[in-house]
């Protein structure tokens, strides 16, 4: 497999929306079935975004700075996505928002995917070097086995949720 780092990333997102696709293939099948499909789905973006803010973003921060504001709001869809996963993990198939949070959950993500597949990762490609991308995606590659695999509070929701329990 490839080092490099888009298409490590690439291949994170072709695993995602595979699950997508199993779960809406999977609407109207039994509640066990999403439900595991919906772990695996959390399990991957969990992982995956972990790598993206650890690794990816910091150091196209770095290197790329005329990207800021992509990789800023790349961040906040992120957030987003933590969120809903965060809510998805406490849920099952029988609650009556499942459904309809794991759509919104699937829109927002397929939209953060074209957005980086089709906007920014070809700037990213065209002004890092072969070299610098490989070392990126091996530092994820490297990070992967540690990453979290279940979501958490995001860490603005939970200062909020600090403040308001104070």
């Amino acid at each position: 497999m490839s080092t490099d780092a888009i298409v490590v990333l690439k291949e994170d997102h072709k695993n995602v929306k595979r699950l997508f696709k199993e779960f809406q293939a999977a609407e109207d099948g039994p509640a066990e079935k999403k439900a595991r499909i919906v772990t695996q789905i959390l399990q991957e973006l969990t992982v995956h975004t972990y790598l993206e803010n650890e690794v990816m973003y910091p150091e196209i921060r770095r290197l790329l700075p005329d990207l800021d504001d992509d990789i800023l709001e790349s961040y906040e869809e992120h957030h987003v996505a933590d969120v809903l996963c965060m809510e998805l993990a406490t849920m099952t198939p029988d609650d009556e928002h499942f459904d309809a949070k794991v759509t919104v959950l699937i829109e927002s993500v397929t939209h953060h995917i074209d957005e980086e597949e089709q906007e920014w990762f070809p700037k990213v490609r065209e002004q890092l070097g072969r070299n610098q991308l490989q070392e990126i995606g091996a530092r994820m590659q490297q990070l992967r086995p540690d990453a979290p695999t279940t979501p958490s509070e995001p860490k603005a929701l939970k200062k909020a949720l600090d403040a308001m329990r104070a």
